[in-house]
């Protein structure tokens, strides 16, 4: 497709090949100025902005879904990673994991002879408990809250959310460097700025999310 495109750009004269070769170059990979058959397609980057900044928002809330309140839940060791084979990979992509009891969760390696490699990620973790080893499963005794692990635990949840708000400003950063590229491109100014706009606000309602679903889970981790 690449070649064709520049083929095509090259038997064209005038502005044509400018706005074949811009289009041939979007289709390459992700990073790319939105185009239409008019020029630079500002509407199309604020979506692509906005769903973005959405799915941080989904991050976060999932990541403190992880974090205990009550009793023991699988969801539990979903931010644990293990180095398996040398790549870190998500727990539950190398075992399930139950909880047949409210206060104790059962980890079943798929691979047994990467025990210890769960195992060791499982102590080197900010959960809290140590596993039991008998050799077929790894056992997890959920301890109850005190009030200094509950105050961990909401600092934690504090530290998801500001990791989420960078995600969505570096999505406003890279997107506002792509309308100032759309600018030079034949992007008029008011538009532009109306774009800039539209960005900004999305920021705000997306961060003021996050900081929502903060807050909730900080409320829920304290209360006894």
């Amino acid at each position: 497709m690449w070649v064709s495109c520049v083929l095509l750009a090259s038997f064209l004269v005038g502005p044509a090949p400018t706005r074949h070769a811009a289009l041939c170059a979007g289709r390459r990979g992700g990073n790319f100025l939105q185009m239409n058959e008019d020029g630079p397609d500002a509407a199309a980057l604020v979506k692509e902005a906005r769903s973005k900044m959405k799915k941080s928002v989904a991050a976060v809330q999932e990541q403190l879904s992880t974090l205990r309140v009550g009793r023991a839940t699988a969801s539990m060791l979903d931010r644990v990673e293990v180095d398996y084979y040398g790549a870190m990979t998500p727990l539950n992509q190398l075992a399930s994991v139950t909880a047949p009891m409210p206060s104790q969760l059962v980890v079943d390696v798929y691979d047994k002879s990467a025990m210890g490699d769960v195992e060791k990620a499982l102590v080197e973790s900010d959960l809290g408990m140590m596993p039991q080893n008998d050799g077929s499963v790894l056992r997890l005794n959920v301890p109850q809250l005190t009030e200094e692990r509950r105050k961990e635990l909401a600092k934690t949840a504090k530290s998801l959310g500001e990791d989420g708000k960078v995600a969505i400003r570096n999505v406003r950063k890279d997107t506002l460097n792509k309308l100032k590229k759309m600018k030079k491109d034949g992007l008029g100014e008011d538009e532009a700025k109306d774009k800039e706009d539209e960005v900004q606000k999305a920021v705000k309602k997306f961060e003021a999310e996050v900081e929502a679903a903060v807050t909730q889970r900080e409320k829920e981790i304290m209360t006894v």
